[in-house]
């Protein structure tokens, strides 16, 4: 991260955020312009308009929402500036869209450290250029004390599809293959590392990355995708039971094949968790054409944020949605959603 610790406004007369900086006056208007507008300065968002205007390239457009509300708001590996850049630029990436535009609104609790928030807002900057997207509007809210807990972030994305393929839940078929992209688990068990005072011999650190680099490239090389899930709330096993569903379709997935960390799944051992049920901001899962297998296979692995790519099923037949996952001894059983949110507040 490119951080600059001199938080643009003066921290001696304000070291914390005000509820007057939510206000409509002069300190709002100061808060915007010093640090949102420093931070996030491009010409669409420098206008200062009530909308941002902007020309988008031809092609189908995508768009998503999300809010982040993860606890601590840094944690080993990231922050929730940088994760709610990453978050929404895959949302996005698993319609096979390049992302283009953001938006950001920030909640913030009447209290926060100004130079916190200045810290959230240089990595979100940050995040942004690293995946080569612009900010363009957003708006502030300043809370009352005990009402916010530090702060939230809502965003939404626009991206574009420039390809033919339908990527959708609907289009998985019988015989495609099920690859993720890399090591399950991290996301959740470095917040709750933080959280519960976890030691280990190494610091397990989030997967919060950007994706889109990865799926742009199977998408140019030709690969026949019929979907993508980023595995957050819920993990695998939530993504793989929500596709199984929409398809009508049976899955098929081995243990032994999907990657885990040994810190990792020691850590989901000591707080009584599947790890497949444990959230990711990194992830994803794609169902692709069992011909093209071997070509997605060395295209992710390319990438540094899927080198951990594995192949870990396939789709068996068209029938009542089912997954099962084979045991390492052989032996195999339902691989159900988790029955409620076992992490909370952890994107």
């Amino acid at each position: 991260m490119n951080f600059d610790s001199t938080c643009p406004i003066p921290i001696a007369q304000y070291p914390h955020v005000l509820m007057a900086h939510g206000g409509g006056g002069k300190l709002m208007h100061q808060l915007l312009a010093e640090v949102f507008g420093k931070a996030f300065s491009n010409p669409i968002l420098d206008t200062r308009h009530d909308s941002a205007q902007f020309t988008l390239p031809p092609g189908q457009v995508a768009m998503t929402t999300d809010s982040y509300v993860v606890r601590p708001i840094f944690f080993p590996g990231g922050d929730i500036g940088s994760m709610a850049v990453h978050g929404t630029v895959n949302d996005l990436a698993m319609s096979g869209a390049r992302p283009l535009y953001l938006t950001s609104a920030f909640i913030i609790e009447e209290g926060l450290p100004m130079e916190t928030l200045w810290r959230v807002v240089c990595s979100m900057r940050d995040a942004a250029n690293q995946c080569g997207v612009q900010i363009v509007t957003g708006d502030t809210k300043v809370v009352d004390k005990g009402k916010g807990d530090g702060l939230f972030i809502n965003t939404a994305g626009i991206g574009v599809i420039e390809h033919a393929l339908n990527i959708a839940p609907q289009n998985v078929q019988p015989g495609d293959a099920v690859i993720v992209s890399g090591d399950l688990g991290r996301h959740g068990m470095a917040i709750m590392a933080v959280r519960e005072g976890l030691q280990f011999e190494s610091t397990i650190e989030s997967d919060s990355a950007p994706v889109h680099e990865v799926v742009l490239d199977l998408l140019k090389a030709g690969i026949e995708i019929h979907c993508l899930r980023d595995l957050t709330r819920g993990g695998l096993a939530s993504a793989l039971n929500e596709i199984a569903e929409a398809a009508g379709v049976k899955i098929a997935v081995e243990h032994k094949s999907i990657p885990v960390r040994e810190d990792v799944h020691a850590a989901c051992e000591m707080l009584g968790l599947d790890p497949l049920h444990v959230a990711n901001e990194g992830r994803f899962v794609a169902f692709v054409a069992a011909p093209d297998t071997a070509s997605a296979m060395q295209i992710l692995r390319r990438h540094e944020v899927a080198a951990g790519a594995a192949l870990i099923g396939q789709v068996t037949e068209k029938s009542a949605p089912l997954v099962t996952i084979k045991s390492t001894i052989g032996a195999s059983r339902i691989l159900d959603m988790p029955s409620g949110e076992q992490l909370p507040r952890i994107c």
